[in-house]
Formats: structure tokens, sequence, C-alpha cells
């Protein structure tokens, strides 16, 4: 797959599947109404057809190859101060290509089923790829450079040790690195290839169609329904999602065996021991650190979710829950809808309550039209901070239904949106972070918000509840992408030995569910086929353990702020605005946290216990 290759291209990687929307609905309170807003892509370009996107393409292309016909087969033998040009001068071109990226992105995930947003999104595909064929060398050859001859560049010039960390990250590829030709190839045939079945896969699901209640939904609109209070709803909506997932079981079937073959074609000529070990490498974290979390949160499923889910069975009157009862809604939950105003102030109040500089930062995203969070046909189902570039703010994706639930998604987008943001100053190359460390604001911001929302409620019975719904919550993020982090990595080790037929990924996901959400629940036979919605398991595998990893590192970091740790504000900002100019243990550390500490990870699953322990006293 194209993203194992080592790249200097960010561009490649910041492809979500988004959208683009009409130019007109740009702003939220629209004739007086308090709808959700849609964005306005023209802080890139005005439309498709814009001049400046030709204009872009083609300086993009000149750019490249005059890179290319000055540097290439000269990078080893570069001075320090010539090699921090060539650096700057890559990601100028880089930034280029990024910006042009983003926007066919973001256009595309906003009607996924306008064919000319398809065809626009899929020439600027290639187009870059191509583009990026004569800077490709450059890379590869940055990694020819001997450590030694490195490091003495580094000593004589301060212009390249501001690069040290993109130098470093990038060479952590280096023993995975091909030679010239094949790199070449797998970087033009990746249009052809994995990309093309991960948009087939978008458009595919973008197309779906759930017949329910008399008209046919949108398989969002339909797997929101499973958090109706009515239990009828919920167990037709889930029975009519499998049926329609188990239609198009085969065509999902295929296109995750072809990824999963596909990587482990590449995994085994670049030499990855296995499925997992890619992703650990581009997440900058060692592989003990992702086992010891995956091993602490398994050894805690049933003090965890087995324990929580029994507790909720009671609630709810029943013996069994089947798996459309895990999002139902508590007895006694007042689930009143929250418009559109309320949850920007909801919103903007708890991180002005943190830092009112972060308030600011969510002010701007608030009130201008970088939001797209209106639930309609077409559109991305799931949620997204797009940081597009540095040069330009990011945009956030969301489906906003007035649930408390979905005021806590935009608390989630809206942190990342400040931490791209502050990170940005680092540069196109060094502003993104690891996804390790990707989800710390995001769910910090979840947390801060979640706060403000239980100081502000009165109703004892109400606050138990919304204790409840933040433990859901938790247990979604911590002990269900660790499942899907288990079921990934059960499907690309048995793909090894052979194509993978329905019925067994279906068993593999069953098995998962089972182990992961406890005796307390029955598995009726369509939902072996609810692993094929998942996106992350298509666009960027052994991704959702990040999820896990961040909420669990902000459980800890929140303890140590509510502890009072003296200058927690200023360590927070430092923390985010170093982007990916710093590792996991460097950030940590002005805390005195440490991943690597067996106990580091305890401390965040304690958070959760010690929330359902309060709920069993209640």
């Amino acid at each position: 797959m194209v993203d194992q290759a080592p790249l200097p291209f960010p561009h490649a990687r910041s492809f979500a599947p988004a959208a683009q929307l009409p130019e007109s609905s740009v702003t939220m309170e629209q004739n007086g109404k308090d709808i959700p807003p849609r964005w306005d892509l023209s802080d890139l370009y005005t439309n498709a057809d814009s001049p400046a996107v030709k204009a872009d393409l083609e300086r993009a292309a000149e750019e490249a190859k005059a890179f290319s016909d000055r540097y290439k087969g000269r990078v080893p033998a570069l001075s320090g101060d010539e090699l921090a040009a060539a650096i700057e001068t890559c990601q100028s071109i880089n930034e280029i290509l990024g910006r042009l990226g983003s926007y066919a992105s973001l256009s595309f995930s906003a009607d996924m089923t306008d064919p000319n947003t398809g065809k626009f999104s899929q020439f600027v595909r290639e187009t870059l790829s191509d583009i990026s064929t004569n800077l490709l060398f450059f890379t590869l050859e940055l990694n020819l450079i001997e450590e030694d001859a490195l490091a003495a560049k580094i000593a004589e010039s301060s212009a390249l040790a501001r690069w040290q960390p993109f130098l470093h990250d990038h060479r952590m590829f280096r023993p995975h690195q091909l030679s010239d030709e094949i790199e070449q190839v797998l970087l033009e045939k990746s249009v052809t290839g994995a990309s093309a079945w991960c948009r087939l896969f978008d458009e595919q699901m973008s197309a779906l169609r759930v017949p329910l209640e008399g008209r046919e939904m949108t398989l969002g609109e339909a797997l929101n329904l499973m958090s109706d209070p009515n239990r009828a709803r919920r167990e037709t909506a889930g029975k009519a999602v499998g049926a329609v997932l188990q239609t198009n079981i085969k065509l999902f079937s295929l296109i995750t065996n072809t990824l999963a073959k596909d990587k482990a074609v590449s995994d085994k000529m670049r030499h990855y021991p296995r499925p997992e070990s890619y992703r650990n490498v581009a997440n900058m974290v060692e592989d003990d650190v992702v086992d010891a979390l995956v091993s602490a949160v398994v050894e805690d499923f049933p003090r965890l979710s087995h324990r929580y889910y029994g507790l909720k069975a009671k609630w709810l009157g029943l013996e069994k829950l089947e798996h459309w009862d895990r999002n139902a809604p508590l007895p006694g939950m007042r689930e009143k809808e929250i418009p559109w105003s309320d949850a920007k102030s909801i919103v903007r109040h708890a991180y002005e309550g943190f830092d009112p500089s972060l308030g600011a930062i969510v002010g701007e995203f608030l009130d201008k039209p970088w939001i797209d969070a209106a639930p309609v046909p077409g559109k991305s189902s799931g949620a997204f901070a797009h940081p597009v570039v540095p040069s330009v703010h990011p945009y956030i994706l969301m489906n906003y239904r007035g649930r408390t639930r979905d005021v806590m998604t935009l608390a989630h987008e809206l942190g990342h949106g400040i931490h791209q943001k502050l990170a940005a100053k680092q540069g196109y190359f060094m502003s993104s972070t690891p996804l390790t460390l990707a989800e710390t604001a995001s769910v910090f911001g979840e947390m801060l918000t979640f706060q403000y929302l239980l100081d502000a409620e009165k109703d004892p019975t109400q606050k138990r509840l919304l204790l409840a719904s933040k433990v859901e919550d938790m247990l979604n993020t911590v002990v269900r992408q660790i499942a899907f982090y288990r079921f990934e990595s059960r499907v690309h080790h048995a793909r090894r030995d052979g194509e993978l037929l329905p019925e067994q990924i279906g068993a593999i996901w069953r098995d998962v569910q089972v182990e992961s959400l406890g005796p307390v629940f029955n598995f009726t036979p369509e939902y072996d086929a609810y692993w094929s919605y998942v996106p992350h398991f298509v666009h960027t595998p052994f991704y959702v353990y990040a999820y896990a990893f961040g909420d669990c590192l902000v459980n800890a970091l929140y303890g140590v702020y509510q502890q009072g740790a003296p200058g927690f504000r200023e360590n927070y900002h430092a923390m985010l605005e170093a982007g990916g100019t710093k590792r996991h243990r460097e950030l940590l550390a002005p805390f005195g946290l440490d991943a690597s500490d067996p106990g580091f990870w305890r401390k965040g699953l304690d958070v959760i216990s010690g929330f359902i322990d309060q709920l069993e006293v209640a």
C-alpha cells in the first residue's frame, strides 16, 4: 500500500472521506432558523473549475520537475545548509499539493453521491500522484545518508538542526525502504490500487439505503435509530441495517480481502514482522507500549464493559441485551433535543472555562463557516477535523442531530481543530502528530465539556444518568476500539493463509464482540455483518487503537489537571504547539507521566472503573 512508503507527502495522508457543499450554505442561522451549518471551502478554492486549481496544479508540476532536475542524485552530497534549503523547497511544493488534495477530499466528503465530485476527486488524486513521482527520489535519497554523515551535517548547520524531528521520523522507515524503481511503481499504481478500493467502499457505503418506516434511510439515519428509547424500533432498525449489510457482504468482503492481501504483500517486501508493525512505526510508538495497552484493556474487560453492561441490563429490566440495546438510552434519561446554538454555547463555555485562549480558537470555528454539521444525504456519515495546510484553517465535518452525544462529538472535533491550529507554526512537514497523540486534545476537550454538563445538571437522577452516558462513551472509545483492533489483527493474520469467506470474517467479529462486551449480550445472526461498515478498517488499518491510547492518556492527564499541578495550562499549550516535533515520552514528561510505565494505562482505566463504582452504589 502506498501509505507504507516512506514518503514526505502529508497530502497523501490528509485525504479524508469528505465533500463540498453549496457556496450559499455557509452560515448556521439562516433565515432566522437555528440549523447546523454547511462549510465554505472558498478559503481553499472557490470551486473545482476555479482557474486557481489549474494554476496550482501547473505550478506544482513545474516546481516538482525543477526540484528533481536540481537535486536528484545529489542529496547525500549536499552540505547541511543546502540540505535544509532543499527540505524547505520540498515542503513548499508539498503544501501546494496538500491544499489541492484537501480541497478534493473535502469536496468528495460533503457529497459522495455526486459523480462530478467523485470524478474531480479522482482526477486530483491521479494528478498529484503523477506530480509526486518527481519528488519521490528525495526521501529515498535522504535515507541513503549514513548516520554519522547526517549527524555531521546537523552539527555544522543550525538551519538543518531545525529539521531533526522530520529527519528522525522519516528515517524510522529506513529499514523498510525499497529501491527507487519499486517505490516509484508503488506510488504510480496507488491510484488504481488501494485508494481505488477505498473509493469503491466510500461510494458504496454512501449509496446504501435502509428501508425503514416507509422510506429509504441513509445508513447513518438507520444506525441513529438504535439509540431510540423504543426497543421495538431499535430492533427493527438493527435487523434492517444487518440485512442491508448482509446483502452487500460479498463486495465488502472482497474489498477487505483485497486490501489485506495488498498490505501483506507490501509488509513482506518491506520486512515488517507483523501486520500491525507499520502503523506502530508511523505512530512513532514502540510495539511493546501498544501491546501493553491492548493487554491492559483486555484484562480489564470484566471490570469495565462486562460489569457496566450487566448494570445496564438490570436498569432496562432485561436478562439479556441484544446488539441493538448497546446504545439504548437509560430509563429516566431526558434526551431532549439540543439546538445547534445551545451546543455552540455549551462547548464554547467549556473550553473558555479551562483556558480563554483556547475558547477564542473555538469561537473562530463556531463563528466562521469552517464546520459542516448538517446531516444530509450523500454526505460522509462520520466526523473528522481535517488539518488541510498550515496556511489555511482546519475544516470540521460531523452530522449534528441534536443529542448530547453530538455535542460531545462537536467538542471532540474542535479539540482536533485547536490542536491543528496551534501546531501549524511547525510547518507542513512537522505540524502533524502521530495518531497516538492526535486524539489527546480531542478527548481532553470532550472531558472538559462533560464536566461542564455534569456541573450544570442539578437533578441527582439526571446527573447519574449523565455519568452513565459518559461511561458508555468511554467504553466505546477504549473497550470497543481495542476490540476493533483485535478484530483487525485476527483478520489480517488469517488473510495471510488465504482469502477469507464472509462467514469467516463474521465469525471473527462475533468472537471479539462476545469477548469484549461480555456474557450479558446475545448476538443475533445479522450482527455478523456489522464489521463491514467501519471505515477505519478500510482507510487506515490499525488506526483504532489510537482512540484507546488517547482516552487512557487523557484520563491520566486530566487527573494531573484536577490535582492542580502547577503550570498545567502552559505545559498543555506547549504540548499542542509541538505538533509532530516531539514524541510521547517528551510530551508527557512535564506532567510526570510515562506511557512505557506499566502502571500508566492502569491509571486511565481506573478512571473508567471508578465511574462504574459510583454507578453501582448510586
